[in-house]
Formats: structure tokens, sequence, C-alpha cells
């Protein structure tokens, strides 16, 4: 075989390699899912948030007003608006509800009686809002490593 037919055979298979990665467009996006992230201060909301995002556990400062973080995962991405729980701030946590496609509530499984009250009270009153009653909740008891960690039936 002569060398131009060797090179004209290379060069259709480049071609064809080419076509067969560059055509095809780019892959699929990811789903985007919006979430927001409440519970009172000190629950763990940004420690979550932060182990998710695989950043650096120092230095987590509780959250004043709202942050947004994206937590990436395979086959989706979590875009997370995650509220502040303060008392003069959890007032103002209806004004992010909208467009949220799920609830995660945050409670410190370790708090004394007042503030686990208090807690119930927030997550009653998510749970019946009308952006939120229809959505998904996860509600997770953070500090299970605590020795005054209540079980999952209190």
């Amino acid at each position: 075989m002569s060398d131009l037919r060797i090179t004209e055979a290379f060069l259709y298979m480049d071609y064809l390699c080419f076509r067969a990665l560059c055509c095809k467009g780019p892959p699929p996006a990811r789903p985007e899912y919006d979430l927001v992230c409440i519970g009172l201060t000190g629950s763990g909301k940004t420690s979550l948030l932060s182990k998710l995002c695989s950043e650096s556990p120092e230095n987590v400062v509780s959250t004043t007003g709202f942050s947004i973080k994206a937590v990436p995962f395979q086959n989706a991405i979590l875009n997370v608006k995650e509220l502040g729980g303060a008392d003069n701030i959890r007032k103002y946590w209806s004004r992010y509800y909208q467009g949220s496609q799920g609830v995660i509530f945050v409670l410190d499984s370790a708090s004394s009686e007042d503030d686990l009250e208090a807690a119930r009270n927030e997550l009653h009153s998510a749970l019946q809002h009308p952006q939120l009653c229809t959505l998904p909740f996860l509600i997770l008891a953070n500090h299970q490593d605590k020795p005054a960690a209540r079980s999952v039936q209190e």
C-alpha cells in the first residue's frame, strides 16, 4: 500500500474519531433542584452543607441572613439556600421559600428542652406554610455524637 493510501486511511480514521467525539454535543446537563435549609442557630446547617461540598469544617461561622451553596452529586446538583436560624431572622424565612422544591430541616438533637420546643414550633410552621406544605422534607437530627443527644423516638 502506498504512503498516500496510508495517510488517507489515517486521516479518515481521525475524521471518524473527531465525529464520534465532537458531534455528540455536550454531555447532558445534570438536573438542578432548589432546596431551602432551615433550623435554629447552632443546629449544624452550615457544617452540614460545608461537609456536603467537601469544604473544610474549620472556620465554620453561623450564617447571618442567608447563603446559597451548590451541592454537586453525580446525577444532580442541589442549590441550597441556607437561612440563618437566629430569632430575629426566622421571621423572614418565608420570603425565601418561593421556588423551593424541597426542605431540609436541621435540629440539634442535644439541645435544651426550650430550644427543642422552639425547633418543633418552627418545623410545624414550615410544614403548614402554603409554599412548603406539599414539598418533601428531610428532618435531620444533628449532633448525634454528643452525650445529651436524643434518640430517634424522642
